[in-house]
């Protein structure tokens, strides 16, 4: 849950909020990653136009400080650093969200393989399958588990299927296995045999991607210890060597 701020700072992020909207540029991306994270557009523009004020202000303010301390420098190349900084200072944000958002994704589908899971157990223990989506979804208190509740009570409000919402909610979070989980149900929703069979094979599948992901992200966290134990390998051996050439040149 966000953090309550000071009510010039909301309203500084609204703002702000609205003018990146009136721009018409695709927000698709950026409102999809900051709801995977529970995020509001508002705070992360204030988040945004802060770090891009104070990456501007930074190199003028040293500028300034120094021109007070008697040492005058420049202001061309320090305008055009507040400039650069400004600008990444701005997109800053951004980038992280990106990355978080990515994790984030990466553990909600785990959590969509366990739900899956529990769904074909109590599919198997005779309930049907509204039945079976809400009580798998009531066995977690996980932040992921909670959002899936939270779309099953909203379809249940609204009189709609839960497979639905499911899919509103892939489709809102970006989450190809919650829409292929709609799809599916959609087509087999009153065979519960071959809906636990689907659900078995897809938790399955997931199970041997997730396994496939970790080994690949482990392999790529080794080749850069690797990279890195060279680094200081040749460092080392710089160190030893460099004496022995400065005397072998200076005899010379």
């Amino acid at each position: 849950r966000e953090r309550a701020l000071p009510d010039w700072l909301d309203a500084l992020g609204y703002r702000a909020a609205a003018l990146l909207r009136r721009t018409g540029i695709d927000l698709g991306g950026l409102s999809s990653d900051l709801s995977v994270l529970g995020r509001s557009l508002e705070r992360h523009m204030v988040t945004s136009v802060f770090l891009g004020v104070g990456g501007f202000a930074a190199p003028l303010l040293i500028v300034a400080l120094m021109q007070v301390m008697g040492v005058p420098l420049g202001w061309s190349v320090p305008l055009l650093l507040s400039v650069a900084l400004g600008v990444v200072g701005l997109l800053l944000p951004t980038l992280r969200l990106r990355s978080d958002a990515d994790e984030a994704r990466r553990d909600f589908r785990h959590v969509v393989g366990s739900y899956l899971d529990l769904v074909a157990m109590s599919l198997s223990a005779g309930r049907g399958v509204p039945e079976a989506l809400d009580a798998a979804s009531s066995l977690s208190d996980d932040p992921a588990m909670l959002r899936i509740r939270d779309a099953l009570d909203v379809a249940r409000l609204r009189g709609d299927t839960p497979w639905a919402a499911l899919g509103r909610l892939g489709t809102q979070l970006r989450i190809d296995e919650l829409r292929d989980l709609s799809a599916a149900l959609a087509l087999v929703a009153e065979d519960g045999a071959k809906i636990r069979e689907s659900l078995g094979a897809r938790a399955s599948s997931m199970r041997r991607r997730d396994l496939s992901d970790a080994e690949g992200k482990a392999g790529e966290n080794s080749e850069s210890m690797l990279v890195a134990q060279l680094v200081v390998a040749m460092g080392f051996i710089v160190f030893l060597v460099y004496p022995a050439l400065t005397g072998i040149i200076g005899s010379v």
